[in-house]
């Protein structure tokens, strides 16, 4: 039977907010907290850390995914990566710019999507959304 852990959509307000939940989630034993990075977040699922150390079976449900899914949106996904367009290097600003325009023409990947992206890349995860 997996380990089951309840993501609280209603608590996701922005990207900030979700590492909050994340951290509360799986790193409340650890002495150090999940930066906000997608980069970060795929580490942690991959396990050994926090309170997926020593874990076979996991499955995450994100309740109230259809408001996280709004907070994480175009808007969120525009302002994360115009940050990062601001500050350039080490940042490929061509690409941003590029994902910027992709996202301003409907053809872009929002944060909630990455997010999903990053949870899809493990296979012995699963997430619900409800």
């Amino acid at each position: 039977m997996p380990t089951t852990f309840h993501i609280d959509g209603s608590e996701i307000h922005d990207i900030a907010s979700f590492y909050d939940v994340m951290n509360a989630l799986l790193m409340r034993d650890e002495d150090w907290d999940l930066g906000p990075s997608l980069d970060a977040l795929d580490d942690v699922l991959y396990g050994g850390i926090g309170a997926l150390r020593n874990l076979d079976e996991v499955r995450f449900i994100w309740t109230g995914c259809e408001r996280s899914r709004a907070a994480l949106g175009v808007a969120a996904t525009r302002a994360w990566l115009q940050e990062k367009v601001d500050r350039g290097a080490p940042f490929d600003t061509d690409r941003l710019t590029a994902q910027l325009h992709d996202l301003d023409t409907g053809r872009g990947t929002t944060y909630f999507e990455l997010i999903l992206d990053v949870f899809a890349g493990h296979p012995g995860l699963r997430l619900d959304l409800a």
